[in-house]
């Protein structure tokens, strides 16, 4: 009767508290468990959900998972290549650049401002001070790349841009003192003469070919290459989700380029060139955004789903894609030089993403494989003999 009346105490039945209280005869503990909604953050559905254009990947097999994510990062990458070169094709076109960029941003921060909205948590998590110098990199980055294809061909441009891993080196060497091991040597130094070989057969070939698109792309790779680690570090120790980094640092970056571009009276020749042509160019550049905006977020859960070794797989086959389409669509001179140059590139993509997952990749042995060899042969001696 006593422990009757202890269990049906109203000290205990009431819901949603915890409780710690002593007597003379005893203690209890009173837990109540919160509903599912109210455990998880507003940003997370479920620990194994991706979300993707409002398409739940999670329902779907693992083999489904990865056709659509590959699918997609194909289809919108491919695509946004194409109107890229297609928008600086449009004779006249090639010295506005920054304002490709400036809408760019535009579009960039209007479709994260509506990914935003489909959330439940809209507060900031990031400081301001951290957006205004993501988005400075963010200009740097997809500035000078837009930029540079005023004076490079598309290929070379992408060709560059592969190359990330070289600007990442030499800031940890001489900023972190970093140490790396003879196969991110190795990687480095096939990246960059690759990239060099490729330059030379540009600059041969090519009749519109000027060193200022290579300043211009190599400062856009070495502003990649800080951008990531920036992003990365601040949404980690804030827990900022995707759409709040898009809108403020594509949001900020607008203003920075439209703030440069009125100093520098570079508006209004844009504006009035873009008025004249208003479907090669703003209808193209929401395409061109819209396909980029896409991308990134199945590149994002290709990372998420299947890690990013396969996920630099991938985009490393998509740009080698996009070089192709790119000598098959648009007019260009071509030399087999191109070729070998690619294939260095991609022996110091290979070499680098080796160095990272050696538990991952095992390659054989030359003994490896001689013994290998030699014991098949035996066994098919020993079949012959039987």
């Amino acid at each position: 009767e006593k422990q009757a009346e202890d269990d049906n105490s109203p000290e205990c039945s009431e819901p949603g508290t915890m409780d710690l209280k002593f007597t003379s005869s005893r203690k209890y503990i009173s837990i109540s468990v919160p509903s599912k909604s109210q455990a998880m953050s507003p940003h997370i559905k479920s620990v194994d959900d991706v979300v993707v254009l409002g398409m739940n990947l999670s329902k779907f097999s693992k083999p489904t998972q990865f056709f659509i994510c590959v699918s997609g990062v194909f289809m919108f990458y491919l695509i946004y290549g194409y109107l890229q070169e297609l928008i600086f094709s449009v004779e006249g076109f090639k010295p506005f650049g920054w304002y490709l960029t400036l809408v760019q941003f535009g579009f960039y921060s209007i479709f994260g401002l509506i990914e935003l909205q489909l959330i439940q948590d809209k507060r900031r998590r990031i400081p301001g001070k951290t957006y205004m110098i993501i988005a400075f990199l963010t200009v740097g980055t997809m500035g000078l790349s837009n930029t540079s294809l005023g004076y490079l061909n598309y290929p070379t441009q992408v060709i560059f841009k592969c190359c990330k891993l070289i600007p990442v080196m030499i800031g940890g060497v001489f900023i972190q003192g970093k140490r790396y091991n003879i196969v991110d040597v190795s990687a480095a130094l096939c990246m960059s003469l690759g990239l060099i070989w490729f330059t030379l057969a540009d600059s041969t070939v090519a009749p519109n070919f000027n060193l200022t698109g290579v300043i211009l792309i190599s400062l856009a790779l070495c502003a990649d290459a800080v951008i990531g680690n920036v992003q990365e570090k601040a949404m980690k120790l804030h827990n900022g989700s995707n759409s709040e980094m898009v809108l403020y640092s594509y949001s900020i970056g607008f203003v920075y380029i439209l703030f440069g571009l009125t100093c520098t009276s570079g508006l209004s020749p844009a504006v009035a060139f873009c008025s004249k042509h208003p479907v090669q160019t703003y209808g193209y550049a929401f395409l061109f955004s819209l396909t980029g905006y896409f991308g990134i977020s199945f590149v994002l859960a290709l990372i998420k789903i299947f890690g990013a070794l396969l996920a630099v797989t991938v985009t490393t086959g998509r740009k080698a894609m996009s070089i192709v389409l790119s000598f098959l669509f648009f007019a260009k001179p071509f030399t087999l030089q191109y070729v070998w140059s690619g294939l260095l590139v991609v022996l110091g993509i290979f070499l680098n993403v080796y160095s990272k997952n050696k538990d991952k990749i095992k390659l054989p042995s030359l003994l490896g494989l001689w013994k290998k060899s030699v014991e098949e042969r035996k066994s098919r001696t020993l079949s012959q003999t039987v």
